[in-house]
């Protein structure tokens, strides 16, 4: 029997919309669906909702918890993974509350920034652990990588861990329904083109019969920048650097320099800017879970409608050969020829039975990859960082993010980072 391994399945609700997913699937019927997570309770509570969905929806699928992750990848054909190393409490509460004393505000802080860089330092030997297991368990399995940062994650599984693996976000397949949507444009027989790298990728192209439509775009943006809405951020960034971005304005706001600072307080206001919006997020979703579960588990019928997330369509592409086209995270092999061949960039790519295939891109606008390489660069140390072990690259990663640098001197992006260390203590490998 094939097997799809799910890695964080105590993540209940992504897991149910994933798998359900794959439940629905024709081509995937039979698959054993192996649930993993560190967490025993959760992972119970996603074994008994799925295998009761699996009842509901007739599948032929098969559900099963593993308490033991080699158990869980040992033979797997698929694996996904979604998992969050160190949770809410204390780790994202850490990446916000010492920044936050040093005058450093951040909204979300899983990608990039200081959150960003420690997030992955304290992920990146988690996945290598999975690379390792994969390699004497599955090492033809496909890695499907929904957890953030995306980017750097995917980059060390590809390059370090030695794993064929794609990342997958859901910021470029909502990107242009919701810009038209704002818009009050007509979403119909639209021609579109993105690419960049992951939670900064650009709407290169969209068009309709020939038609650009970009003109349109900005004057209506224009227009609605003078009232306050959720996207202010991005607006702008397309009003002065050409083209749209993919991820949220929530996001954008700290990728850049130009949004979050302490010396211009009134900019917040301005953009409409959410500090610390992902730990109201998370006390949110914890408040909600308890009240979500016991609805789920009261019904006798779980249903499900198969989602727009990418994971069960790309299996079907693999299972069946007939192609589907994705916006996927891969390492740039001369796929955009203005940023370096090191990072890893978001295309669009066809996949079937042959697996992933990335399309060749060319050259980005000159300022869209310079902002992108601006991001790179603390990536690629942050990388640097993880897998040499040494102290001063977490220093040079922080210091060329673009956000930390332009609010902190070189003192206090030191002090923070050891600041940040000390107070992950286990959580971080030790660094030299």
């Amino acid at each position: 029997m094939s097997k799809i391994t799910f890695i964080g399945a105590g993540s209940t609700v992504f897991a149910k919309n994933v798998l359900g997913d794959v439940m629905l699937t024709e081509a995937l019927q039979g698959f054993e669906l192996a649930l993993f997570d560190i967490n025993m309770e959760r992972l119970s509570d996603s074994e008994k909702l799925l295998d009761s969905m699996r009842q509901s929806l007739g599948s032929r699928c098969t559900v099963r918890a593993y308490s033991d992750r080699r158990a869980a990848l040992n033979g797997a054909k698929y694996v996904i993974n979604a998992i969050q190393v160190g949770g809410y409490d204390p780790c994202t509460i850490t990446d916000f509350e010492i920044p936050k004393k040093y005058g450093l505000r951040q909204t979300i802080a899983d990608t990039l920034g200081i959150g960003g860089v420690f997030r992955n330092l304290r992920t990146i030997p988690v996945m290598l652990d999975f690379a390792k297991d994969m390699q004497e368990v599955c090492p033809d399995a496909w890695f499907f990588n929904y957890t953030n940062p995306m980017a750097v994650l995917t980059n060390v599984m590809n390059t370090v861990g030695g794993i064929k693996t794609v990342g997958l976000c859901h910021s470029v397949q909502t990107c242009v329904s919701d810009l038209f949507d704002a818009l009050d444009m007509n979403k119909g027989g639209l021609k579109t083109k993105i690419a960049g790298i992951n939670h900064m990728a650009w709407l290169l192209e969209v068009s309709r019969d020939g038609v650009d439509l970009y003109p349109e775009i900005k004057r209506r943006a224009a227009e609605k920048q003078k009232e306050s809405h959720h996207d202010m951020v991005r607006y702008e960034l397309m009003l002065r650097f050409g083209y749209y971005v993919t991820e949220s304005s929530e996001h954008s706001a700290e990728y850049h320099p130009y949004f979050i600072k302490k010396n211009y307080p009134e900019l917040i206001e301005r953009f409409n800017i959410p500090l610390d919006e992902y730990p109201r997020r998370c006390i949110e979703q914890i408040k909600g879970w308890s009240d979500m579960r016991e609805k789920i588990f009261a019904s006798q019928n779980i249903e499900h409608v198969r989602s727009l997330e990418y994971a069960s369509y790309m299996l079907e592409a693999m299972e069946t050969n007939n192609p589907y086209k994705i916006g996927g995270n891969v390492m740039n092999t001369g796929l955009i020829t203005n940023l370096p061949k090191e990072a890893c960039v978001e295309v669009p790519c066809l996949v079937d039975a042959s697996g992933i295939n990335p399309t060749y891109v060319g050259d980005l606008p000159p300022q869209l990859a310079a902002l992108n390489r601006t991001n790179i660069n603390t990536q690629l140390l942050t990388i640097e960082a993880a897998i040499t072990g040494k102290k001063e690259h977490i220093y040079h990663a922080a210091m060329l993010d673009p956000h930390t640098a332009a609010e902190l001197s070189i003192d206090d992006i030191v002090a923070m980072c050891d600041d940040l260390i000390e107070a992950h203590g286990s959580w971080l490998p030790t660094f030299k």
